[in-house]
């Protein structure tokens, strides 16, 4: 029985952080394998940026929504179907996305992908409450959010390759191979956690109330508030750098992919040092640390392009210095979240996963409207969100965390 843990399971550890890294993997997966080929598959089908941006943002507002559904779901009939349920779905939106011949049919499978994506995510935080306290649970989110960024590491020079080497039509069915992978291992080695199934958490009235009592509580709202700021923070600089470091700085996909690289391998090492900090800090002390990285991150990367001095590196410096906060501000945010609900889980993750995606489609339909063939719209806006972060760490977190 692991440590601190609520009720036992016979799967091992190993098997446990591997579910955890593929289920948190669709996400990076599903977003930085795709953004190589954006601006090419933008062309080839004659569609406006902002249409090109409805890739992302119907897909994360559809991968939000669905969690809403899918919590309440998963506290009644348990993980495992929907886990099944939901990859599968995945597989087979990625197979038809490959084959879409107009960007109207791509944003129509990439919002059935977001939907499909939202059991996988959504299923993954709320195990890692059936399984652990909330202070173990946040070392067991940080293994699985670094084998997230192993995956997010390989994603975007997987998808620049793929681009250059086939087309973007393969890219995206990249996405349908990985989910089969994650399917095979859901089918084959996933054992239920949920302990005491809930008949009643898809009523109506009893939906409110749990929704209610969730949104009502300070924990929730203090670790939400981190959780949405740091990914919003990330979301304006995954949904605007492909057109900036291609089409502004002039990086081919390949070496946009190795820029990827490098983000993820920062937020791996954020992660790292969270699971080092936990247990010396405790987490009020380690988010408030890490939210002074993200806003020196947000700060210089502003200050150098608002001077002149615009460059791969004057961007993406700073930007790794946010990326190593963010790897400590989700997991502690995400089981922060999920830790005062033993017995909504579900519910209390498809929140916090529906915030976080509610303010990622806002950035997105902003960024649509915004990109002006300059880098500010990227600095500027993680410049926003890395204050938000800072001020959520700082006083949130540490009063109600």
């Amino acid at each position: 029985m692991p440590a601190n843990a609520t009720h036992s399971s016979s799967m091992p550890p190993g098997v446990i952080v591997l579910l955890l890294s593929l289920l948190l993997g669709l996400q990076p997966v599903t977003t930085d394998l795709y953004l190589p080929a954006l601006p090419v598959l933008t062309a080839q089908l004659s569609a406006p940026m902002a249409q090109a941006q409805l890739t992302l943002t119907a897909l994360l507002l559809a991968f939000g929504s669905s969690q809403l559904v899918w919590g309440p779901l998963s506290d009644k009939y348990g993980r495992r179907p929907i886990l099944l349920t939901g990859m599968a779905a995945y597989v087979l939106a990625s197979i038809a996305s490959s084959l879409a011949p107009s960007m109207a049919w791509l944003i129509v499978w990439r919002t059935v992908q977001g939907a499909a994506m939202g059991a996988g995510v959504m299923c993954a935080r709320a195990i890692v409450r059936d399984l652990y306290s909330p202070t173990q649970g946040a070392r067991v989110m940080s293994k699985g959010l670094s084998g997230l960024g192993v995956i997010a590491c390989l994603s975007a020079p997987t998808g620049g390759l793929l681009t250059e080497a086939l087309n973007w039509r393969f890219a995206l069915l990249a996405l349908g191979v990985f989910a089969a992978i994650t399917l095979a291992v859901v089918a084959l080695r996933f054992e239920e956690t949920v302990q005491h199934k809930n008949p009643q958490a898809l009523q109506i009235v009893t939906l409110a109330a749990t929704w209610r009592m969730i949104l009502r509580n300070p924990t929730f709202r203090a670790f939400s508030a981190l959780t949405v700021a740091s990914y919003s923070g990330l979301f304006t600089f995954l949904a605007s750098s492909s057109f900036v470091f291609t089409g502004v700085l002039g990086l081919s996909k390949t070496q946009y992919g190795l820029v990827m690289f490098v983000n993820s391998l920062a937020y791996i090492g954020g992660t790292f040092i969270c699971r080092h900090w936990l247990p010396r800090f405790g987490v009020r002390r380690a988010v408030g640390m890490a939210g002074g990285l993200s806003l020196t991150g947000g700060t210089l990367m502003a200050i150098l392009t608002l001077s002149g001095w615009i460059s791969v590196w004057t961007i993406m410096l700073p930007q790794l210095i946010f990326m190593v906060g963010h790897g400590i501000h989700q997991p502690c945010g995400q089981s922060g979240a999920v830790g005062p609900f033993p017995n909504a889980a579900g519910a209390a993750s498809a929140v916090n996963g529906f915030l976080m995606m509610v303010s990622a489609f806002a950035v997105g339909a902003w960024l649509g409207g915004h990109m002006d063939g300059t880098v500010l719209p990227l600095t500027l806006g993680v410049w926003f969100w890395s204050a938000l972060i800072a001020l959520s760490a700082w006083t949130l977190v540490q009063n109600h965390g």
